[in-house]
């Protein structure tokens, strides 16, 4: 039996030293063929319009719950309407790496490296500034967005990992912070990442976060995992900024588009059988790991129930079990709880998202329960830390710290990084 995850505290000078490009998705006995067919599909996607009812998509979703959401979601042309050939935008991905962009319309047709859309968005991300339009094409834009979902649709929505892995919790738009997360911890494919939600919202730059984290999983799609969190739902991304900075810089529609990707996103995850991973919380309708597994996605986030806990609960201390959350959503939980959850399903640890905290990582209930939270100075308010906790292959748990970004050795060291980035560039455009 695995020893239980041991904690050490490693500070934003930590060395990263996790170098593995191999998978680190398990896999069940079925899962190969599965993954065989991600791949057949992936390298020959080109969906006609509309979509034939009787036929599943490009053999990826069988059950006609998902084929039926996916059917009147923004990749497709409202029933009825004629198709403009301006509307129709192809995607191929010969490989992981690659994506090919083909439209009828004589206004854009080239062929995109992924490379690409990484490198404009990080150079946006270095600029230091908010710029009013994005430095993607919105034919672009989708084309990430639909491979994106496929290779979503194509995992589990319990997802089992194998060390070493990074856990990021909440980043919420703050654009810079997250490339200093990846500066900090080492950017794709140096490390295994396991980011737990709330990429999008209250921040300035949601676009370029979520954007070059979709980048990042089409490049690697087996070492690079995102699960949903509150914040990914149509309906808190209509209050809390997302619909808005869409409707500003791109186009409300294409907002929707966004909203389509996020109804496909995994929801849990466990860590060597060990640590589970989740944005929110447990719940009082969880009683089997299966019950995650068998969630059929594309879903909304219901009002109640089973994945709205998984996305929304807080844990507390409460002399109960469960009691009403003052979000107004879902349940907080105490210690008890969390001590039978983990010793019901032979568990060591939860971490989880959700809530900013001082120190960008807080236990809760003897170490039992880990919050990371990752976007530092949170709103402009909070003067917090961001975190990233590590895991080796030992179950070794420790914790890289991200000053506020007005910290002095934050902007010395973005302002090095800056002109590494642009001598980079430079060398690269004289090849």
């Amino acid at each position: 039996m695995p020893l239980p995850p041991r904690i050490e505290i490693e500070n934003e000078h930590s060395t990263n030293t996790a170098h593995s490009v191999s998978s680190i998705l398990l896999t069940s006995n079925n899962y190969q063929q599965q993954q065989q067919q991600q791949q057949n599909a992936l390298s020959q996607l080109n969906p006609e319009y509309p979509l034939p009812k009787q036929e599943p998509l490009q053999g990826k979703v069988e059950n006609l719950q998902q084929h039926k959401a996916l059917e009147t979601s923004d990749f497709w042309p409202p029933k009825g309407q004629k198709l403009q050939q301006d509307d129709v935008n192809q995607l191929t991905v010969g490989s992981v790496n690659q994506l090919t962009v083909n439209s009828i319309s004589s206004e854009y047709s080239s062929t995109t490296n992924i490379d690409e859309y990484i490198n404009r968005l990080l150079d946006a991300g270095y600029s230091s500034k908010v710029s009013k339009t994005l430095c993607l094409r919105h034919s672009e834009v989708t084309a990430i967005c639909r491979a994106a979902m496929d290779i979503f649709l194509s995992q589990p929505s319990l997802l089992e990992l194998s060390p070493p892995v990074k856990v990021v919790g909440d980043t919420h738009g703050q654009y810079t912070d997250l490339i200093r997360l990846f500066e900090m911890g080492g950017f794709p494919p140096s490390a295994n990442y396991l980011f737990l939600g709330d990429y999008v919202d209250r921040g300035k730059q949601s676009l370029e976060t979520i954007l070059l984290l979709f980048c990042y999983k089409i490049k690697y799609p087996e070492n690079f995992f995102l699960l949903r969190g509150n914040h990914e739902c149509a309906n808190v991304t209509k209050v809390y900024g997302f619909y808005d900075e869409c409707k500003r810089r791109l186009s409300a529609k294409m907002w929707r588009t966004f909203v389509d990707v996020f109804n496909t996103l995994p929801i849990a995850a466990l860590v060597a059988g060990k640590i589970f991973c989740v944005h929110g919380g447990l719940s009082p309708s969880l009683h089997s790991m299966d019950e995650i597994r068998n969630i059929q996605r594309p879903t909304d986030v219901p009002d109640y129930g089973l994945l709205n806990d998984l996305l929304w609960s807080d844990p507390a201390e409460i002399e109960g079990d469960w009691e009403d959350n003052e979000r107004g959503v879902s349940y907080v939980f105490g210690k008890k709880v969390i001590n039978e959850f983990l010793s019901k399903f032979d568990l060591d640890l939860v971490c989880r998202a959700h809530m900013v905290v001082e120190d960008g990582y807080e236990f809760f209930a003897n170490r039992s329960l880990v919050t990371v939270f990752s976007a530092p100075n949170y709103c402009g308010e909070f003067d917090n830390f961001g975190a990233i906790m590590s895991v080796n292959e030992e179950l070794l748990c420790s914790f890289e710290l991200l000053t506020p970004a007005d910290h002095p050795l934050a902007k010395e060291r973005l302002k090095q990084n800056k002109i590494s980035n642009g001598n980079i560039n430079s060398n690269n455009n004289k090849r």
